[in-house]
């Protein structure tokens, strides 16, 4: 059992007797007063933007508060142009494990996040990369074998989650989103209509004022003053004249995706990408996920690995900060995740300090508050309670976990071996 003294568990020594007797009612902290690393038993435990979660993936299998939403950076620090700010991005943000299958279809496809769209942005997600394509005459968001959409791997048409984007971009003025689409659709004007009927022209951050030699952007304060507070890249050039969409890797440069990004020690560009080191594109993309997304191995790669390959990434880059960080399954980590790293990458930048916890608002460069950094162990206090899965606080409520949406066993048989050749192309 353990209990609480100003908001920290202390451990208490109990006999197993006690021990026995206690078991069904003790618990961490709670009432919202557990921080994150200590010991909790449901998602009311932990302080406001933690949840209760584990990672058996790294041993730890007794849940801890865990950090659950990002500090936007320009709340501490703002006004500097923003290809100065690293960015939190979700790769293929439409593929949530919860979103029901088309009536009478089973899914069988791959999934890279846990909750809606209003959910990402509303925890600090500011880039949602997307795969349009042709589909039931519209356009959708889907996974495909080779630029074609199925039923079995279509998730909704974009119109649906472009109204989302609108909705929390007119209730919070000050917000800019990225959007990044790996785009197979062929209709004429397929893309600014959807755009424009999704009422999200009116953000609409034009080509021309894109810089195009490797320049700094415009600063957020005139992006927001401007209302220019919408990026949106294509994957296909033409697309820049025809649409006013920007051609994606006339402005950013990115690492390679899938298992080579993160492998240890290199950090090697995409081919259709400039080298990271290119002085010829002032955006910087860092992709952070592998090639098969399994959702339970994530927090593990959320903690040590993603804090080194930020490094080499840096380096790679010319000391060049990434903007955007892409990952899966943005919440799953086993402490700080991509969070605390997002906080690591925007310090030195923004304010010259280690972290953007000690960056102040008005302050000389390099003038730091002092801040106690969380790298202690998460408690493995064995008499935190029981536990029944991961609880999110904050904006998040997951009801269910990518591990409860599993098919029957019978879909499971056929997803093994008559839909093999297909998988290979779903990413």
């Amino acid at each position: 059992m353990s209990a609480c003294i100003n908001g920290l568990c202390r451990a208490v020594t109990v006999s197993l007797f006690s021990l026995s007797f206690f078991f069904s009612f003790s618990s961490a902290c709670s009432n919202g007063n557990c921080q994150m690393l200590d010991s909790c038993s449901s998602a009311t435990d932990c302080a406001s933007g933690l949840y209760c979660g584990d990672c058996p993936a790294v041993g730890s299998t007794k849940p801890v508060c865990t950090r659950g939403q990002a500090t936007i950076p320009t709340s501490i620090i703002n006004g500097l142009p923003f290809n100065k700010y690293t960015w939190l991005m979700t790769h293929n943000a439409f593929s949530n494990a919860n979103a029901p299958p088309l009536p009478g279809v089973d899914r069988i496809t791959f999934y890279n996040q846990e909750d809606t769209i209003t959910n990402q942005l509303q925890n600090g997600v500011r880039g949602l990369m997307l795969d349009m394509y042709d589909f039931n005459d519209d356009v959708w968001l889907c996974h495909s074998l080779r630029g074609q959409c199925f039923n079995v791997t279509a998730f909704q048409p974009a119109i649906n989650t472009l109204r989302e984007v609108e909705t929390f971009l007119s209730q919070n003025p000050t917000e800019i989103i990225t959007i990044i689409i790996e785009d197979y659709v062929h209709r004429p004007k397929g893309l600014s209509t959807l755009f424009a009927n999704a009422g999200l022209d009116k953000y609409w951050f034009p080509v021309s004022k894109m810089p195009k030699k490797g320049e700094d952007w415009p600063t957020v304060t005139d992006m927001v003053q401007d209302n220019h507070r919408l990026l949106v890249f294509t994957s296909v050039a033409a697309k820049e004249d025809e649409e006013g969409v920007a051609y994606q890797w006339r402005y950013i440069v990115e690492n390679e995706s899938g298992d080579p990004g993160v492998k240890r020690g290199s950090c090697p560009n995409r081919k259709e990408s400039q080298p990271l080191n290119s002085k010829s594109s002032s955006l910087f993309l860092m992709n952070y996920f592998p090639t098969y997304p399994v959702e339970k191995d994530a927090c593990k790669e959320h903690s040590a690995p993603l804090a080194e390959m930020v490094g080499t990434c840096l380096k790679s880059g010319g000391n060049r900060m990434p903007n955007f960080l892409a990952v899966n399954f943005y919440m799953r980590s086993d402490g700080g995740g991509v969070f605390e790293v997002l906080d690591r990458m925007n310090g030195p930048v923004l304010c010259g300090c280690q972290t953007l916890a000690a960056c102040q608002p008005g302050a000389a460069y390099g003038s730091c508050k002092n801040v106690t950094l969380q790298t202690r162990t998460p408690n493995m206090d064995s008499t935190a309670g029981s536990y029944s899965g991961a609880s999110y606080t904050g904006s998040v409520q997951f009801s269910k976990s990518l591990a409860s949406a599993v098919y029957p066993r019978n879909t499971i048989v056929v997803f093994c071996f008559s839909w093999l050749p297909l998988l290979m192309f779903l990413l």
